[in-house]
Parts: C-alpha cells; structure tokens; sequence
C-alpha cells in the first residue's frame, strides 16, 4: 500500500504519542455526512467503532459542533468523547446570559445560538435572500450572523468561538499535540486557535466539499474529499 510521505510526517507524531495528543472535531459534514435536514444526520457505525478505539487510546479526544451540546453528544453517541455545543459558546462564562439575550431572536432552540437551513428551499437563491434580511436584522439587534454550507447562523456578540474552545479543551486536558479537522467556514477559528495553543506539533484537516471555503481548504495542512475519507485517516491513528 501506498503511504504518502507528507501525510505521514504529520500524523506519526500523534500516532507515536498518543498520551500527549489531542484530536479535535467538528461533527456534521466531518464525521456524519451533510443530509438534506439536520434531524436526519448520522455517524456511520463504521466511524463511531473508530471513534471508540481513539478515545481509549488518546489523552483528548474532542468534538466542536454547531449543534447545542446535548444534540451534539446524541450524534456522535460515543462514551469518552468530550461534546461542546454552539461553536464553543457553551464554554463562555457568561453562557447563561447569553442563552437569555438569544432568546428574542430564536427560530431553532439551540439555547445560546440559532440556525437557518435552507438546503431543501425549492429556490436556494431566494432563500438566500431573504436570510441577508434576517441577517440584517440581527446585526441591527447587536448578534452576529454566519453563513455556513446552506445555513445562516445568528449568535450573540462574544469572543467566542471554536477557536476559544480549542485552546480551552487544549489547556485543560494538557495536551502538547494536537489535531482538528473540520469542513467549513467556522472551522477556520479553530484552525486559528489549534495553530495558536503554543503545542509541540499540530495539524489542520480540512473535509472538502463544492459547498466548503476554498479558505479552508488553503489553511489546511491535509485535505480529504469527505466524511468517509478522514474515519480512514483516522484509523491511522
């Protein structure tokens, strides 16, 4: 078998250290493949039994979703693994006044975030157009609005992000090596806080897709095609 020597390089340093390392991910679009609604989404059980196997073997092994927490963890649904919700925002320590301030404007009870989708709108472009006035809307009521693959998402105006969350998961766990993979724009926060966190060796994983950045493919250390592809990458771990 084939084993390129770039990718190598970058992942024996966790593989041969495990009880310093930490592996960091974001969920829809990274573990479970991106479906037409959200309560459709699942984790292959392919993916979990890889999943299981690294959170017996590795110092951290953590994930960042968009998902309020408790949706996050019924995803993924693997004992061991560490779930922060809202992009990290459920690590704030003002969460609970936040959750109050988002409440106004909420669609989707995420508690301290809320979301748009509009993935299955018969005319996206339409849909699209409309969400830039709720968008509009928000930022005149002082939240900031996100645009993902398919998803405008409003949250409340504080320095935190999955970034922050990155480097907070970092620091209580005491990790010096560490990895993130995830597949869209707001994981180039978490990119920012990995690279940031002062460890000894990191790496960036991007999950490309035609929806994704090209940012966050061009920030990225290594690049896989899909969901599929990084639980094969993970299995060299």
């Amino acid at each position: 078998m084939h084993v390129d020597p770039a990718r190598a390089r970058l992942l024996t340093p966790l593989a041969e250290a495990p009880g310093e390392s930490a592996l960091v991910l974001d969920v829809d679009g990274t573990l479970a493949p991106i479906v037409a609604r959200p309560e459709l989404s699942a984790v292959p059980d392919e993916t979990r039994a890889v999943l299981v196997r690294l959170a017996e073997r590795y110092r951290l092994v953590a994930c960042v979703s968009g998902r309020a927490g408790d949706d996050a963890r019924r995803l993924v649904g693997v004992p061991g693994i560490r779930v922060v919700g809202n992009h990290g925002l459920e690590l704030a320590p003002e969460a609970e006044a936040l959750a109050h301030r988002i409440a106004a404007f909420r669609d989707e009870d995420k508690g301290l975030s809320l979301s748009y989708h509009y993935r299955e709108a018969p005319d996206p472009m339409s849909a699209e157009a409309e969400l830039r006035a709720v968008a509009a809307r928000a930022e005149a009521a002082g939240l900031v609005p996100r645009w993902g693959r398919k998803v405008l998402e409003i949250r409340p105006p504080v320095e935190a992000d999955k970034g922050t969350a990155v480097r907070a998961l970092l620091a209580e766990s005491g990790a010096r090596r560490g990895l993130y993979a995830g597949d869209d724009a707001t994981d180039l926060d978490a990119f920012a806080g990995l690279r940031a966190a002062g460890l000894d060796h990191a790496v960036c994983i991007a999950v490309a897709s035609d929806e994704g950045p090209d940012s966050l493919t061009n920030a990225a250390d290594l690049t896989v095609g899909s969901p599929i592809e990084l639980a094969d990458l993970l299995r060299e771990l």
